[in-house]
């Protein structure tokens, strides 16, 4: 993924898949397609008590340790 919407959410009430999910109805509105891919800080998983790759509604959800905390990165993917 080159080109994607950066998401800002640091709500600690809420579950990092409804994080997703709001992002992710954000970036079809503006887009017109939903998106397929999120990358999300890698501590993350780790407060999730979740390692590696998650799905949200069709979103899958990465690791990047490129993305600031709170930070959420969607787009389509490369594949």
């Amino acid at each position: 993924m080159k080109v994607g919407l950066l998401w800002f959410d640091d709500d600690p009430r809420k579950q990092l898949e409804e994080k997703v999910l709001r992002a992710a109805t954000h970036y079809e509105r503006k887009y017109g397609q939903p998106p397929n891919l999120c990358f999300v800080h890698p501590s993350t998983f780790n407060g999730n008590g979740k390692k590696g790759r998650l799905r949200a509604n069709g979103v899958e959800i990465r690791p990047g340790r490129s993305i600031l905390p709170d930070h959420f990165w969607l787009g389509i993917s490369d594949k």
